[in-house]
């Protein structure tokens, strides 16, 4: 099955976010966390039945050191929620892609 990626508006605020944030850590580190994200956006399609692990209410895309990108499926669409830091509080994340619509 072929599937089409789509992004919610707030998942570029989110990778801008954790781009900010990683610069303030080390220059340079903020362009290698955007290079795990987009390699793991890269890799949803492809790799979907591997990939999938389920929290309540999105699928955990894949997991790269401490970024964790979250993802929905309708139907032939994958539709990427949310791109947090994997030290965030689940319970925050988990509030967070529920006030987002699809």
């Amino acid at each position: 099955m072929t599937y089409t990626l789509r992004f919610l508006p707030e998942v570029e605020d989110d990778a801008i976010s954790g781009y900010s944030w990683y610069e303030t850590k080390s220059s340079g580190l903020g362009e290698e966390f955007l290079r795990m994200f987009y390699a793991c956006f890269g890799d949803i399609p492809r790799n979907l039945s591997f990939i999938r692990k389920f929290t309540m209410n999105s699928d955990v895309a894949c997991s790269v050191d401490s970024l964790t990108v979250y993802f929905l499926i309708n139907n032939e669409q994958i539709i990427v929620t949310g791109l947090f830091h994997g030290a965030r509080d689940p319970r925050a994340v988990e509030s967070m892609l529920q006030n987002r619509k699809t």
